[in-house]
């Protein structure tokens, strides 16, 4: 694709990049296919390729309306077109770039201003904590579209005491704790079982996506600065061999870190050796499966999973959960049609497009239930929990099942 940047992105670090990503494109639509807007709305612009040619335009010096910013909104970075594309785009990348820069140019109205500062703040405070236990201590008197925000209360088991040579960092996160922490505990233990230390700095907080993606592009690299500082001291000097992800939204953030500090002095170095050690909590699998095979009573019932998109187009990690999970004795099937489709949790897409992401909630869940599963199994906190909101079948992380056998083995 032919370019030419507007005087305003000429020699500009965001300049540069967007317009190599811009030239590997070649227009070919393949991307439309498995685009989970453009699917459900039928219009070009809500599909990467459209949106590209948008973000094409902006750079070139085109005003952006709310127009542009609304279809920018829309998309929900699932990253499906980049496991399609044939060229290579970077679409996530251009995307970031094509969001911030339009952000800069169209004022946002109270309100929509109002929830971002609400989200953005709110999920990733101290205070996140002490407001869902009020949210569960009165679940039952909330409308329904809070209601499904706020799961159940959920006990979280005991952290494992021993300590191991071996050892890793994991990443708290900033909402799982408070929504969801069994997820947490459970691969903390499932860790220990196969004489693996999990260490949690305290400093450490949210991952930086939420404020990132929420076009808070400086807050979200001053949260990833503070996790760097708070995992340095043990990185620096040897003693963890990996930091470990069990939310792949996270993950994929993490794995980033490189990237987005690429252009600071004081953090470049740093951050490409912390994306280099992360690891998604299933890739530690295959060495798990042998250390772990007979302490594990595995439920014979049959699990639907969902392979977040996070997982399977930000990673690039495929089938890897499935594998190992049956190599235990596991039964999980992914659903035969549409597979690779967002369930349209999203981080906070729920909140901001939630007729868009609870059609591709009800229709990914359609698929699931076509199994006839006793329960749906995810890999990260915010589809389980979004996924959950649709259904009464059970939704939950692989790693508590997994858990959950280690324990009734005991």
């Amino acid at each position: 694709m032919q370019t030419h940047l507007s005087p305003e992105f000429q020699g500009t670090a965001e300049g540069a990049e967007a317009e190599a990503i811009l030239r590997k494109c070649v227009h070919c639509g393949f991307c439309t296919a498995t685009c989970p807007t453009y699917q459900l709305l039928g219009d070009e612009l809500d599909g990467p390729r459209g949106r590209i040619y948008l973000m094409k335009q902006v750079l070139e010096g085109v005003e952006p309306t709310r127009k542009t910013q609304l279809h920018l909104d829309r998309c929900l970075t699932c990253r499906n077109c980049e496991s399609t594309c044939p060229s290579g785009v970077d679409y996530g990348r251009l995307v970031d770039i094509g969001r911030g820069i339009v952000e800069r140019k169209v004022p946002r109205g109270a309100p929509a201003k109002a929830l971002r500062w609400a989200l953005k703040e709110g999920l990733t405070s101290p205070l996140f904590a002490p407001a869902m236990k009020v949210g569960q201590a009165v679940r039952g008197l909330l409308p329904q579209r809070l209601r499904e925000k706020v799961p159940p209360k959920q006990e979280a088991g005991t952290w494992p005491t021993r300590t191991h040579a071996r050892r890793v960092l994991m990443l708290a996160g900033c909402v799982q704790p408070a929504m969801m922490p069994n997820i947490n505990t459970a691969s903390a233990r499932v860790l220990d079982a196969a004489g693996i230390q999990v260490i949690v700095a305290p400093e450490a907080g949210c991952c930086g996506a939420v404020k990132f993606h929420l076009n808070d592009q400086e807050g979200g690299r001053a949260q990833m600065r503070r996790n760097i500082d708070a995992w340095w001291p043990q990185v620096e000097r040897g003693e963890v061999e990996a930091i470990v992800m069990n939310a792949s939204g996270c993950g994929v953030t993490v794995r980033e870190y490189g990237h987005h500090l690429q252009h600071d002095a004081a953090y470049a170095e740093k951050a490409s050796r912390i994306a280099a050690l992360t690891r998604d909590l299933s890739e530690l699998l295959p060495d798990l499966v042998p250390l772990l095979k007979d302490k594990v009573r595995p439920d014979p019932g049959l699990f639907a999973y969902h392979p977040p998109c996070t997982l399977q187009h930000g990673q690039k990690l495929r089938g890897g959960v499935e594998q190992w999970m049956a190599a235990l004795g596991f039964q999980l099937r992914v659903s035969i049609n549409e597979a690779h489709l967002c369930c349209g949790s999203a981080g906070t897409y729920s909140v901001l497009h939630p007729e868009i992401a609870h059609t591709l909630r009800d229709r990914k869940l359609g698929h699931l239930a076509a199994l006839q599963p006793q329960g749906i199994l995810s890999a990260n906190i915010g589809c389980i929990q979004h996924l959950q909101s649709g259904t009464g079948l059970p939704v939950r992380h692989w790693v508590e099942v997994l858990d959950a056998a280690l324990v009734a083995s005991a």
